[in-house]
């Protein structure tokens, strides 16, 4: 069965922001999830990982699924919830869990809002009765580049000490359900950097590279913050920050790993959408 398993930052954001205002524009949630409501109706994903959704987003969106009559469930994880299809899956085990702030030998803050997390559900698909972990995961967001305005000592080594806690857990439930499992998410970080690296060492192949129909050659982000929001020109795919990654699917069922970024989505998050069509057997 070919499944559509798609990453979305959404944007914590719940009220419109004087700057928007004065151009015309609204970015609360409630002028913002029917715009994501029209996109996941248009792409059809069958589970979503999500980052950076608030309360009254999920609530909203919710409401606005059941309106529209799309069998979907929520899987709460703080910032960081999944949404699947009840029609096609049952839900055999979760996990949650809100990374440290602290992070051992360096000093200050690794999550000071308490955003950064990972929630992960087991799912069985009721079709076949295969089981599938997916897992969806912020990770820390300031840079470790003494030249950004967001620099903070430790970024780098913080993102793959917390990937590394995902993976602890990946590890315990793969082994108890004998299953593949699937990591996605914004984690502020490129492709070279250690915390994808270290993911890499544990066995996760970035599926970009495990997709063998096609490959978004986007990095998937664009200019959409409080101060307003521009268009989307991407750049290569290795500067991407959100990422889909998989270990022990079986050789070529990662169908693509893909995007779409239709005009209207530019002011409703500054991440694009990612995705990979995969057939779990």
């Amino acid at each position: 069965m070919k499944l559509r398993l798609m990453s979305t930052n959404q944007w914590a954001c719940d009220k419109n922001q004087p700057k928007w205002e004065e151009i015309g524009a609204d970015c609360s949630y409630s002028a913002r999830m029917p715009g994501f409501l029209k996109y996941y109706m248009e792409t059809k994903p069958d589970i979503l990982g999500l980052q950076e959704v608030t309360a009254k987003m999920a609530d909203k969106l919710m409401r606005l699924f059941s309106e529209a009559d799309m069998p979907y469930a929520l899987l709460w994880g703080k910032d960081t919830p999944i949404i699947y299809r009840t029609d096609l899956f049952e839900l055999v085990d979760s996990k949650f869990l809100i990374y440290p702030e602290e992070f051992p030998g360096y000093e200050g803050s690794f999550n000071n809002s308490k955003t950064k997390s990972y929630n992960m559900g087991v799912f069985r698909i009721k079709e076949s009765g295969q089981l599938f972990i997916l897992m969806t995961t912020h990770l820390w967001w300031k840079s470790s580049d003494p030249a950004s305005r967001n620099y903070q000592f430790g970024s780098d080594e913080a993102r793959a000490y917390q990937i590394g806690l995902a993976i602890n857990c990946l590890d315990k439930y793969q082994e108890k359900y004998n299953c593949p499992a699937v990591i996605m998410g914004d984690m502020n970080a490129n492709w070279s950097k250690p915390c994808i690296l270290a993911a890499k060492e544990r066995g996760f192949v970035h599926c970009y590279d495990l997709a063998v129909d096609h490959r978004d050659e986007g990095n998937g982000h664009h200019y959409c913050f409080g101060d307003g929001y521009k268009g989307y020109t991407p750049t290569t795919a290795d500067k991407a920050i959100d990422h889909i990654l998989a270990r022990g699917l079986s050789q070529g069922a990662v169908r693509c790993y893909d995007r779409y970024a239709p005009e209207y989505y530019m002011c409703l998050s500054d991440h694009i959408p990612v995705w990979i069509d995969v057939k779990i057997e």
